[in-house]
């Protein structure tokens, strides 16, 4: 599902005031991924807001294929947070075995599906706040959420791909999510919040990948300070 292409929200309590960029290359840089990555968009398959929370929960050290396969019949299966509270634990543990780490992500579907029924009527909440008092949802989650259903993200989702690349690309010399996140915040137009994850992550798995970069054919490299 693509994902909306409508002007973001303006920034609230996250939009901290502009600071100089590190690579000052960043117009050029936003030029090549928005026409290199016009079609980019959240590739975790779902329907509805829901389904995109459960998915990426799921994608925490897991690749989006593998995710995908795993919810087409699992989507299935469970359509409402009651649905995932109405099986035992070792039935929805089974259901998503393949993804990883299945054992803390059953418990924490069930801990965000049992607070949706419980204070939400059922329904994904969208505010970051109430996002991140559901169970294993951070910012990154929540700001998927945000993002790709309804254009209001609080900021820059940023995964993987996203710490690797704005490194490598000098925009952020931090190392934890949330201290690259604000560093991306400060220095991307809100209205780009929601593409400039999905220009980065698109650019990750198909040229600048992490064993392998594609040096030779990334259009980005003239503007790379990390280059050889």
């Amino acid at each position: 599902m693509a994902s909306p292409r409508k002007k973001a929200a303006a920034p609230r309590s996250r939009g901290a005031p502009r600071r100089r960029v590190p690579n000052p290359a960043l117009p050029q840089i936003l030029d090549v991924l928005r026409r290199d990555y016009a079609e980019a968009h959240c590739e975790l398959n779902h329907r509805n807001a829901f389904e995109l929370l459960i998915a990426t929960i799921l994608s925490a050290q897991c690749t989006d294929v593998r995710v995908n396969l795993v919810t087409a019949d699992l989507f299935q299966k469970y359509r409402r947070p009651e649905d995932y509270l109405a099986v035992a634990q070792e039935e929805l543990e089974e259901d998503i075995r393949s993804t990883g780490f299945y054992r803390n992500k059953a418990k924490n579907i069930r801990r965000a599906c049992q607070t949706l029924v419980e204070d939400h009527g059922g329904e994904v909440p969208r505010t970051m706040t109430a996002l991140r008092k559901l169970g294993g949802v951070g910012r990154k989650t929540a700001n998927v959420v945000l993002g790709n259903i309804w254009n209001e993200p609080d900021g820059v989702v940023v995964d993987t791909h996203v710490t690797r690349i704005s490194r490598k690309l000098g925009l952020t010399n931090e190392e934890s999510a949330e201290k690259i996140e604000t560093d991306l915040n400060r220095i991307i137009d809100p209205e780009d919040w929601v593409m400039f994850s999905h220009w980065l992550i698109w650019h990750g798995r198909r040229v600048c990948k992490a064993r392998n970069p594609d040096c030779e054919g990334c259009n980005l490299y003239p503007y790379c300070p990390t280059r050889a």
